[in-house]
């Protein structure tokens, strides 16, 4: 007898020991701070031609990379442990592994419609964003496709890139730490996310006409942008929109809509150019509307 309580007792230390181990293997897990950046080419310092957007252009692949390792240099000082840029911008072929930061990951490809958040990063950073579509002194602005999409309206408010990926990355708890690119771009995320920090490369006077700073500056500020930005993991609450949800996408004059538009699931017909789609939650809403753009 005395053996037998002697064997449950050491199974009960082994199992104990074990799911100890577990946990902390989880709680280690969810404590890794991994920093997940959106890279574009419209808000970063000297681009302000849509020539200069090419993704073959080696000035701005030039002044892209030096921005996202800037800002990377700043997430991995102030505390981070793990950085993923994403190449953003037209077709993922503006940044390379030859020159990204030697610490960082970079993420090449078409993302599918949760953009791996579902991964839960402890934070999400915009480097070289714009401002939606019809923003007035935004530099190049427009909402996901300047040839295909005039406007985007999200429960009747008009939103671009920066909203509906705070959205969607607050969605999954993500909250949106950073952003950089011209002052409009700044200005749209502090509308919604006002603690985020904020980094303003360029003013823009036109939608072809910009005030920039030089990119030792903009390299400058946007690692200090990234260092205090990490100091704020923990301070700002991700960014979430609550159901029912609609998603607006009014389609460029040469964009009608196809035969069967109004079939998709939670679709709807405004007019030849326009669809609205219908989700109970912002994710249902997002993914129905992602067969569009």
């Amino acid at each position: 007898m005395k053996h037998y309580r002697t064997s449950i007792l050491s199974t009960c230390i082994f199992l104990c020991a074990a799911t100890t181990s577990i946990a902390f293997t989880d709680a280690l897990a969810q404590a890794k701070k991994t920093i997940f950046i959106i890279t574009d080419a419209e808000g970063i310092a000297g681009v302000c031609r849509q020539d200069q957007t090419d993704p073959k252009d080696a000035e701005m692949r030039q002044l892209m990379a030096g921005e996202v390792n800037a800002a990377v240099q700043g997430f991995l000082d102030g505390g981070a442990d793990e950085v993923v840029v994403w190449d953003g911008h037209d077709g993922s072929q503006s940044l390379s592994a030859l020159t990204i930061h030697p610490k960082a990951k970079l993420l090449t490809g078409t993302l599918g419609v949760t953009m791996t958040f579902e991964r839960r990063y402890a934070g999400l950073a915009f480097i070289g964003q714009h401002s939606r579509a019809n923003t007035r002194a935004g530099v190049m602005a427009h909402s996901y496709s300047s040839l295909g999409i005039q406007d985007m309206l999200l429960n009747g408010r008009p939103v671009g890139e920066i909203e509906t990926r705070a959205a969607l990355a607050g969605w999954f708890g993500t909250p949106v730490i950073m952003l950089s690119g011209d002052i409009a771009a700044t200005e749209e995320l502090r509308a919604i996310i006002p603690q985020a920090e904020l980094v303003s490369v360029k003013e823009g006077l036109g939608r072809y006409t910009c005030l920039s700073v030089s990119a030792a500056e903009a390299q400058s500020l946007v690692r200090a942008g990234a260092f205090r930005a990490m100091r704020k993991i923990g301070q700002i609450k991700p960014y979430r929109i609550e159901g029912p949800v609609t998603i607006q996408i009014e389609h460029t004059t040469r964009n009608s809509l196809s035969l069967d538009a109004g079939l998709a699931p939670g679709a709807e017909v405004v007019d030849d150019r326009t669809v609205r789609y219908q989700g109970k939650d912002f994710l249902e809403a997002w993914t129905r509307s992602r067969t569009y753009f």
